[in-house]
């Protein structure tokens, strides 16, 4: 893992520009970010203190004034907590891809900045996998989240959800169980445990891997801000894999994200009568979703070509796997335990007596057939034979 670096003087004042505008506006907003990006934070800043912006509130200038960021940077800085903001080295490249997306209603923009508490790198997730679903979820989703995680995470991906209970918090303990990396993205300040019963979670993820938000240290969560960190959760990773939602569910609405991103997106089927499923059925049914039923087809998915490919599921090998349709026809013409001449056999596999002949003679080399008095007989299966009763009685 490389090591975090302190981001440079010389952007100090765009990242403190950049603080107070998220600080007056909500994340997400297009408009905020393109005119970040195009004019500078700085400027924009300037800008809409003189309140010569079209089309944005007035009143921004006022709760600009009101907004100081050299304080949230050096209270942040003092709990560990790092601003990373577009140009930085660790800001995560793929990120960027939020800002191509069509225009219209919805359209999300590129975040102004990241708070990052924890020793991962942002620009070290982009081989990364999102694992969301249910917060009711099941013990099966569960299992299914937690395994998924662990697998992926062997592997080097980084396992990015929400903290959330349920199916997130599953699959960051996958993750951690394995001492793989993963990430939280949370829709608050990352210094304040959410929910607060996942504390203990959160603290080992800030240990080992890291907790992401757009929104200032202090900030609360709402429901707009959770709707707006499931485009950031999409928008990190290569794929998502939601497991268990029902059809009303906020998973379903990060699936949604990766959908618009041309993300990767797969689904864990779960028992037809299960409600907690009907959600990722819905997806897999009308072909939105690739169905997935472990890490390795994850990661088949989501690695680069030829990098991952599970092999295919084979039942162990049976002595009658490899045999010849001589062969094959020959045991078919045995009647079960019962002795048969070499011509009874010719006559009922339609085949010559020498053909008879070898097939019986290869099979008796197979341990399937056997001569005995009066002609041949096929050899008993030990697989297909009843066990014999135990006898439990102790000499007399």
């Amino acid at each position: 893992m490389t090591a975090v670096t302190t981001p440079t003087a010389d952007r100090l004042d765009e990242r403190l520009a950049r603080i107070a505008l998220g600080r007056v506006y909500e994340p997400g907003d297009h408009r905020l970010s393109s005119l970040a990006e195009q004019l500078g934070a700085v400027r924009l800043v300037e800008e809409l203190r003189r309140q010569r912006v079209d089309k944005l509130e007035s009143e921004l200038a006022d709760r600009l004034d009101g907004v100081s960021p050299r304080r949230d940077l050096d209270r942040a800085e003092s709990l560990g907590i790092r601003f990373v903001i577009p140009g930085d080295p660790e800001w995560p490249r793929q990120i960027q891809a939020l800002a191509g997306l069509p225009g219209g209603r919805g359209r999300p923009g590129v975040p102004l900045g990241l708070w990052v508490r924890g020793p991962l790198r942002l620009d070290e997730v982009e081989r990364s996998v999102a694992i969301v679903g249910s917060r009711s979820a099941t013990s099966y989703g569960a299992e299914c989240a937690a395994e998924i995680a662990a697998e992926v995470a062997m592997k080097g991906f980084a396992v990015v959800s929400g903290a959330a209970y349920g199916i997130d918090q599953a699959a960051h303990r996958g993750a951690l169980a394995v001492r793989g990396p993963s990430v939280a993205v949370l829709a608050g300040g990352v210094d304040r445990p959410y929910p607060p019963s996942h504390e203990s979670l959160l603290a080992a993820l800030a240990a080992e891997g890291a907790v992401v938000s757009e929104l200032a240290p202090g900030e609360h969560p709402t429901k707009h801000r959770f709707l707006s960190r499931n485009r950031l959760i999409a928008a990190l990773t290569r794929g998502t894999v939601v497991v268990e939602a029902a059809h009303r569910s906020g998973a379903l609405n990060t699936a949604a994200w990766a959908g618009r991103l041309n993300r990767v997106l797969m689904g864990v089927p779960g028992p037809v009568t299960s409600a907690s499923s009907t959600g990722v059925h819905h997806l897999l049914r009308n072909g939105g979703a690739a169905l997935v039923t472990g890490g390795a087809e994850v990661l088949e998915l989501i690695g680069g070509v030829g990098e991952h490919l599970p092999e295919a599921p084979r039942m162990a090998e049976r002595r009658h796997d490899r045999l010849t349709s001589d062969q094959q026809g020959v045991l078919d013409a045995f009647g079960y335990g019962e002795v048969t001449s070499v011509d009874a056999l010719a006559r009922d596999a339609r085949l010559g007596l020498v053909a008879t002949s070898v097939a019986l003679n290869q099979l008796a080399a197979l341990g399937l057939a056997e001569r005995v008095a009066g002609g041949w007989r096929m050899t008993p299966d030990p697989a297909l034979q009843p066990a014999l009763p135990s006898d439990d009685r102790s000499p007399s």
